[in-house]
């Protein structure tokens, strides 16, 4: 009889143990459980983030082209851009008319990086509609030289036809484009020569 009470306490302590290991199998399933969610939060994040930063990437690209596109239909340098400070003055100060700028002096910080792009004026709002962004898209243009080809350089005092040469003003156009959120910012600039 003493055999039997003892199989007894041993099916008593088995028990026990189940119930432990179940707890544990429990536990380890929860915590996989979290970790998946996790997983699948962060990824969904990143993928938003990546969507939201192409987005703004494209408003960007579309006030660029939109820069561009003015630039062209151009006729006059000093119409839209103002008159040009006279030569050897160190530090000038350029007549800014919103959105149009002769490049920084060297004494100054760049037009781009100096302007507040969240205020009302000193830059140009995109013509173009871009759907699904938190903020039009917005450009500046800045006159930053004029280049004379060698051939009418040499021309200097104008005897018959140049060779069709002439000068090429040359522009940069900076343009930033917000994303579905302002936090989403891309900044891209380009290189634009015109003759008139």
């Amino acid at each position: 009889m003493k055999r039997n009470k003892q199989t007894g306490n041993n099916k008593q302590k088995q028990e026990g143990i189940v119930l432990f290991m179940s707890l544990v199998m429990l536990l380890l399933l929860t915590m996989l459980g979290v970790s998946s969610i996790q997983t699948t939060s962060l990824q969904l994040r990143m993928a938003r983030n990546a969507n939201d930063g192409n987005l703004a990437f494209q408003a960007a690209e579309v006030a660029l082209r939109d820069g561009e596109d003015l630039l062209e239909n151009l006729n006059s340098l000093t119409t839209d851009f103002g008159v040009l400070p006279p030569p050897g003055d160190e530090c000038p100060t350029f007549i800014v008319r919103d959105g149009y700028y002769f490049e920084a002096a060297p004494c100054a910080a760049p037009n781009w990086k100096e302007l507040d792009w969240t205020g009302d004026t000193g830059f140009i709002d995109s013509t173009i509609n871009v759907t699904g962004v938190a903020t039009p898209p917005k450009y500046i243009v800045e006159h930053v030289q004029t280049i004379i080809a060698d051939a009418d350089a040499l021309n200097l005092d104008n005897i018959g036809d140049d060779i069709g040469a002439g000068q090429t003003e040359v522009f940069r156009v900076t343009a930033r484009g917000y994303g579905a959120t302002a936090a989403a910012q891309v900044m891209i600039q380009g290189t634009y020569g015109k003759q008139f």
